[in-house]
């Protein structure tokens, strides 16, 4: 399946994530990395960006690109959030940022970061058919979002984040009546924008994200930090938390350090952020609120897989479809046919990523040898997949590597007849890797090349479906695809055998 890393550059903390995904499939994380930075304590103070949390974010930037880097993912975005954006030196931060990750970092709104969280929260928590209150409260900002039907209905970014509130309003440990109070005034102010749009609603539920989310949920419900993984998705009710703040305005930093649940960095900044989540509770009058793990990063990678991010490498690029499309033709290919089985085998090829898992480089050898898989007819019509094993073997074939160009052939010797076994000389000449590639990709050749059994190009599209076990394929067709499903049923077996899975064909519905 696709991989993709996430990477964000948030007011208090850096996060990365570098996870698999695919269309209704769980994202399954490979890494995660996260590293307290402070980077809005100083454009909070005085509007810069310091030279030492510059040269610390950059360095860990760096650190935690060598992490995804190592994963073969083929998207990353990398976004700066509240801090960035209120800095006068942002330009400077953002090449340096760029320079140290190897990519490049851009500037977010609020309202992208806002529509970022809300996809996040649903990738991970899904929320069909509900009316979802959910805040953010970050080291800069705080993200009130309206979630209707899993469709974000309304969402406001506001500059009440936990560290900007503790740099600006409490200047004593523990923090002044006086300080709490023009916190409290301050807070209140910048909710009445979305207190007034949104309103008291009624709501399913509100749900919470952030590391202050989670160090409340865990201090209400006794969870160690140690544990926090396993406060996703626990409640915490709006007396609970009432309670707890006022608890720990009592107390000085290192007093809360020593309450559970929460760890020593956030210990800092606990109390403005409970502050916030607090009183947007008492405002939208929420009897209680969920935390949930998901973020921006998770809300990165939704996005980046979406749309497809990367679809690109498992598709030949301009230069690579002329050299198989002029070597077909050389060799009396007819060009509609071999563009239709390149077309089936590409669609199949992403829509069974689930199941074959391979890189996306894989799809675009596929795609070649969908075009060429016939020419071994200019030879000879007996044995002609051995024909055009040799013929590709054995061909020039810009664009492509030595190694590329061998499996391209295999995938043609192997697209009819006998599936690739060890007795097979041409196939033990490549490395494991390759021949398990190969053996996956074989099935979908043949499978594609009979959905244009007539040559007449009758399938325009197909859905793949997964249901208990069993892959469907919906076809698209005018006129009626007999002829193409009587010939996938015909050499099904090598899909079933190779995959463990039963596939099955029916008519897409009009």
């Amino acid at each position: 399946m696709p991989r993709y890393a996430a990477v964000d550059i948030g007011s208090n903390s850096i996060r990365m994530q570098a996870a698999e995904t695919g269309a209704g499939m769980v994202t399954e994380i490979l890494a995660a990395e996260r590293q307290v930075t402070r980077l809005g304590a100083g454009v909070f103070h005085d509007g810069r960006i310091t030279a030492d949390a510059m040269a610390f974010v950059c360095a860990n930037l760096e650190r935690m690109a060598q992490i995804y880097q190592k994963l073969d993912v083929i998207g990353v975005r990398a976004v700066a959030t509240s801090a960035v954006r209120d800095a006068s030196n942002q330009q400077e931060f953002l090449e340096r940022a760029a320079k140290a990750l190897g990519s490049p970092v851009e500037i977010i709104s609020g309202q992208e970061e806002a529509r970022l969280i809300h996809l996040g929260v649903l990738a991970r928590w899904p929320q069909a058919g509900k009316r979802v209150l959910m805040v953010d409260v970050g080291g800069g900002s705080a993200e009130v979002i309206l979630s209707e039907h899993g469709i974000l209905a309304d969402a406001f970014s506001k500059p009440l984040g936990a560290v900007r509130l503790t740099e600006v309003f409490l200047q004593t440990d523990p923090p002044g009546p006086l300080d709490l109070r023009r916190m409290s005034e301050y807070i209140d102010e910048k909710l009445v924008g979305p207190l007034r749009k949104i309103g008291t609603g009624p709501f399913d539920r509100a749900i919470s994200t952030s590391a202050t989310a989670a160090a409340i949920v865990c201090a209400v419900n006794r969870v160690t930090r140690a544990r926090r993984e396993d406060a996703d998705r626990l409640k915490a009710s709006t007396a609970q938390i009432r309670k707890f703040y006022s608890d720990l305005i009592a107390l000085d930093v290192s007093e809360r350090r020593k309450i559970q649940g929460i760890g020593p960095n956030r210990a800092e900044l606990i109390v403005a952020g409970t502050a916030v989540f607090l009183r947007l509770l008492e405002l939208f009058r929420q009897p209680a609120m969920h935390y949930s793990a998901a973020g921006v990063r998770d809300g990165i990678i939704a996005d980046l897989a979406a749309r497809g991010v990367g679809r690109e490498l498992s598709m030949l690029n301009r230069d690579q479809r002329r050299a198989v499309e002029q070597m077909a033709r050389r060799y009396g290919v007819q060009l509609p046919h071999a563009r239709k089985v390149a077309e089936l085998a590409h669609r199949l090829f992403q829509a069974l990523q689930p199941l074959h898992r391979l890189p996306p480089g894989l799809g675009k050898l596929l795609e070649a040898a969908a075009y060429l898989h016939d020419i071994g007819h200019f030879v000879s019509d007996t044995s002609h997949h051995k024909h055009s094993y040799y013929l590709v073997a054995n061909s020039d074939l810009p664009g492509f590597t030595d190694a590329e160009r061998q499996m391209i052939a295999l995938l043609c010797r192997y697209h009819r007849k006998a599936m690739p076994t060890p007795r097979h000389s041409p196939f033990q000449t490549i490395d494991p890797e390759s021949r398990r590639a190969i053996t996956l990709l074989v099935p979908l050749l043949r499978i594609a090349d009979s959905l244009d059994r007539s040559h007449e190009q009758r399938v325009s599209d197909l859905q793949v479906h997964f249901r208990n076990g069993t892959v469907t394929l919906a076809l698209d067709s005018v006129p009626d695809p007999d002829l193409e499903i009587w010939a996938v049923e015909r050499v099904a077996d090598s899909f079933r055998e190779t995959y463990q899975t039963q596939i099955q064909l029916t008519r897409a519905k009009p």
